[in-house]
This record gives C-alpha cells, sequence and structure tokens, in this order.
C-alpha cells in the first residue's frame, strides 16, 4: 500500500513544498554558481532509474571545465573548488533534485541514481537497485555515503529495497539531516570524490 500508493503521493507533495520553500536559497546558489563556476549553472547527466529507464539528473555544478594542453578534462581533484566542494558538502548542490522528484524520476528516499555506463558492471543482486526509482537519498547515504565500499552501498541498496516502509523512509529522513550537518562521508580517503564503479570481484570473477 505505502510502495505502490502513498510514497509518490508523499514525494510529489513534499517535494513541490520543498522547491517552493527553497526558492529563494535556490536562486541565490544559482547566481554564486553563475559569479565562481559560469555556466552552465546547472550540471546535467543522463542517468538510469526504476526500471533502467534513463532520465535527465539536474544537480548545481561544482566543478570548472579546466582542460589540459590536449583539451581534455583535468581530473576531479584540480576542477572541484572551494566553492564547489562547499555545495557538495552541504548536499546544496542536489536542490535541483526536487525537480526530478516532481517529474517523478526520483524518490526522496531510494538508493541514489548512478552512471549509465554502470549498468553492464552490475552482478544480478545489485540490478535489483532499479527495481525502485532513485532517491535523494537512502540507506547507503546514513551509513556511511562515500566512505563506503561499493560493495557496501549495494548491499544497502538491496536491504532497502527489501524493507521500504514508512518508519523506514522517515528514519532515513532525519538521519539524512544530522549527516548533512555533520559533514561526513563526502568523499572517500585520499579522493576529492569517489573512484569509479569498475565491477564487483566474486569467486575470482570479475564482473566487467
Amino acid at each position: 500500500m505505502y510502495v505502490k500508493y502513498i510514497k509518490r503521493f508523499l514525494d510529489f507533495i513534499l517535494g513541490l513544498i520543498a522547491l517552493i520553500v527553497l526558492s529563494p536559497v535556490f536562486l541565490i546558489i544559482a547566481i554564486l554558481v553563475r559569479i565562481k563556476l559560469g555556466k552552465p549553472v546547472i550540471f546535467r547527466q543522463q542517468r538510469p532509474g526504476k526500471n533502467e529507464k534513463i532520465f535527465t539528473l539536474y544537480k548545481f555544478r561544482t566543478m570548472t571545465d579546466k582542460k589540459d594542453e590536449n583539451g581534455n578534462l583535468l581530473p576531479d581533484s584540480e576542477r572541484l573548488t572551494k566553492f564547489g566542494k562547499v555545495l557538495r558538502s552541504t548536499s546544496l548542490d542536489e536542490l535541483p533534485e526536487l525537480v526530478n522528484i516532481i517529474k517523478g524520476d526520483m524518490s526522496i528516499i531510494g538508493p541514489r541514481p548512478l552512471l549509465v555506463e554502470y549498468l553492464p558492471l552490475y552482478n544480478e543482486e545489485q540490478r535489483h537497485r532499479h527495481d525502485v526509482r532513485p532517491g535523494l537519498t537512502g540507506l547507503a547515504q546514513i551509513n556511511g555515503r562515500n566512505s563506503l565500499s561499493w560493495e557496501e552501498k549495494f548491499k544497502d541498496d538491496i536491504t532497502y529495497i527489501n524493507n521500504i516502509t514508512f518508519v523506514n523512509d522517515v528514519k532515513i529522513f532525519f538521519k539524512t539531516i544530522i549527516k548533512v550537518f555533520k559533514r561526513e562521508g563526502i568523499a572517500q580517503e585520499g579522493s576529492a570524490t569517489i573512484d569509479k564503479f569498475k565491477g564487483t570481484i566474486k569467486q575470482g570473477v570479475k564482473h566487467e
């Protein structure tokens, strides 16, 4: 009942309210991004959603477009500015995803939407993370965010999917707020962001 009817209704209503209430913050950040990082203000990227349906994810831009002498983008660590780090550590760069929630691409709580290029790399169990809409936050985010290994994240995703309830969603929501204020698990140790998923090694076989 909750998953089939109530969850989507709450996502739409709460997402719309949040977008209206936070619109002044949204506008201020958009202006700052334009001044400090230039255009485009909104970062757009294709991500797989429920049933692996591809949608366009919206986020505030946090990196520059600096390139080397050969025209290749510099590493994330060199393109991620101090301002961008603040946006990421406070999760303010995620605000435009409220539009994705209202549109129905995403949910407030669910597995985070990852890169399209990861789709062929999932094993059978990991692929089940796409049985539901991806979320603005989820169980993996409150359990460690980017400090977790990919396998730990996927395990949390599947655990969440198998135990979706209103109470669990409320718990994850409020624990997320605490995590944001503490700014925990923003990136992997020794990395500006997080290493890409390259497949899970299982019984001597690497899924690639």
